[in-house]
């Protein structure tokens, strides 16, 4: 897709308006742990290689980079979500404390640990991955104060992104409620959704399954453009969007808007190391896109190129502003 210096010059100046923005950040949240490495030989003990490990670092990942790339846009967000009353609670806050993030919507609970992922990488390229999590419904405590937490602050926010990893935290008493609340209110609800679950997502403004998720939601195989956009439709019909936006990877992103012609968008990415955490730069970008005007193929155009920044970095990573504007040109 070639855009013309015009179109170049008004995502650039939409960008430009990012900071503007408040984004309300709710789902699961996931630390992630990389442990990096080099490989020089295969174990004796097992046919395995051995990692001889340099270093480890420990960042925000699942709806807390969702969180991150909007910081990274220079603009604010909120993240609402659980956590336990454990060490890793108490990092992950650290986190949140280094980009200036408010923590008023984190909710701690003794009956499960902050979830972890921990990723082996050596060679740019992922060994292993273990996790260390408890899946499951908040307590009815819990989602009570998660609840009012949304009451409290819904009218502080430009647009709300559901983010969710099937942890748990993304339930329907919960999304029923966020629906009652956003039905006085115009303010964009985009949601990155687990397939399992389908019916929670009802009456989205925007969602974005990636190819293979779209396919379970719409129980078809999707193999060309065409069918591409007959699952984006039936994903639209049947969950009363307004937009379905379906990421493909190195295949770019696909657009179907009620009542329009499918909208391509080919990749940007000039190299591809790791699609870790694509998809919450895609939602991140997309959300603030929407939450300051911009129309859903504007928006999405934008958040394609974040989407081929991030995927040319190894690890969870985000894209700043000034990267932004240069691969827009």
């Amino acid at each position: 897709m070639t855009l013309s210096s015009t179109k170049k010059k008004q995502l650039r100046a939409a960008v430009g308006t990012f900071s503007s923005a408040n984004i309300l950040v709710l789902g699961d949240i996931i630390v992630d742990h990389f442990i990096w490495g080099s490989v020089s030989r295969i174990s004796p003990e097992a046919p395995v290689p051995v990692v001889d490990v340099t270093h480890e670092n420990l960042l925000l990942g699942g709806a807390a980079n969702v969180l991150h790339n909007i910081y990274a846009q220079n603009s604010r967000a909120s993240l609402c979500g659980l956590i336990g009353n454990d060490a890793m609670g108490d990092h992950l806050l650290g986190l949140l404390a280094e980009i200036g993030s408010p923590a008023t919507g984190i909710v701690r609970t003794g009956n499960r640990p902050t979830t972890l992922k921990t990723r082996i990488v050596a060679q740019h390229q992922q060994v292993v991955r273990f996790d260390r999590e408890k899946t499951g419904e908040p307590s009815p405590e819990r989602l009570a104060d998660i609840c009012r937490f949304i009451d409290d602050h819904l009218g502080s926010f430009d647009a709300v992104i559901v983010s969710d990893y099937n942890k748990g935290m993304i339930n329907q008493p919960l999304m029923d409620h966020l629906r009652s609340r956003l039905k006085k209110r115009d303010i964009p609800l985009i949601i990155d959704p687990k397939p399992q679950h389908p019916e929670r997502f009802r009456g989205a403004t925007i969602i974005t399954p990636n190819l293979h998720e779209a396919e379970r939601m719409a129980d078809m195989a999707i193999k060309n453009e065409k069918d591409l956009e007959t699952a984006a439709h039936l994903m639209q019909k049947k969950l009363a969007s307004d937009a379905v936006l379906i990421t493909r990877g190195e295949a770019g992103m696909a657009l179907y808007e009620k009542g329009q012609p499918l909208f391509t968008i080919p990749t940007m990415a000039k190299e591809v190391y790791d699609v870790t955490g694509a998809g919450d730069t895609v939602i991140a970008t997309l959300a603030l896109g929407l939450a300051v005007g911009l129309s859903a193929a504007d928006a999405a155009t934008i958040a394609n190129f974040a989407a081929g920044i991030v995927v040319g970095k190894v690890g969870t990573a985000t894209a700043s502003t000034a990267e932004l504007l240069e691969a827009i040109g």
